[in-house]
Order: C-alpha cells, then structure tokens, then sequence
C-alpha cells in the first residue's frame, strides 16, 4: 500500500500496538457482531453462526466457531475485555446487551456443553 494514504487522509499510524493488540481487536469487534446477528435474526442459531464463521470466513475450526470460543473463555471475559476496549478507544466496542445479560446471568450460547 502506498504510505502517502495516510497523510492524504490525517491519519497517523499507531505502531506501538502489537501483532496481539492488534488481532484481539478485531476478534473481539468479531464476536460483539457475531451475537448481534444473532439477536437480529441474520443467523437462527449459534450453532448456525459457528458453520458460517467457519466455513465462509475462515475462522480457526479448532476453536468451535465465534459463539464456542465466547462459551470457551467466558462470556464474562468477553465483555470484560470489550468494555476495556470501550473505555479506551470509544463506544464502537461497547458489548451488545445480549452479551451483557449472559454475563450477568452466567448463561452461555451451548449450555448443553457444560
């Protein structure tokens, strides 16, 4: 790409964030959208959001798809991250209020897995 974007477009690039930093951003933004479909009735189940994910966008299979990775490391912990992300680079990663409730409830997306 060529740098000169940047400038035409007053952007300055933040190179301290790492590979890590980076990737978990756009995980997280992933997986808030991933229960908003759900919410909106883009996708009927999680299970069918997971075969989506997996098959259409590549995501990592071993991992069981976005909504067995959230049950996986906590719906807690996921809106916990998403609110640090919230409270440190704007509203746009606010967790959706299904998340919130799961968390608070301790629901997760395949309760017959527990």
């Amino acid at each position: 790409m060529d740098k000169k974007v940047y400038s035409l477009l007053n952007i300055k690039l933040n190179a301290s964030l790492s590979g890590h930093e980076v990737a978990q951003r756009c995980a997280l933004m992933m997986l808030n959208e991933a229960t908003r479909c759900l919410d909106e009735g883009v996708i009927r189940s999680a299970r069918d959001g997971d075969i989506g994910a997996i098959f259409g966008i590549g995501f990592p299979p071993f991992l069981g798809g976005p909504f067995r990775y959230m049950d996986h490391i906590g719906i807690d912990r996921v809106v916990s991250l998403l609110q640090a992300h919230q409270n440190r680079y704007g509203e746009r990663f606010a967790p959706c209020e299904r998340l919130l409730a799961m968390a608070k409830e301790g629901h997760v997306f395949y309760p017959e897995a527990e």
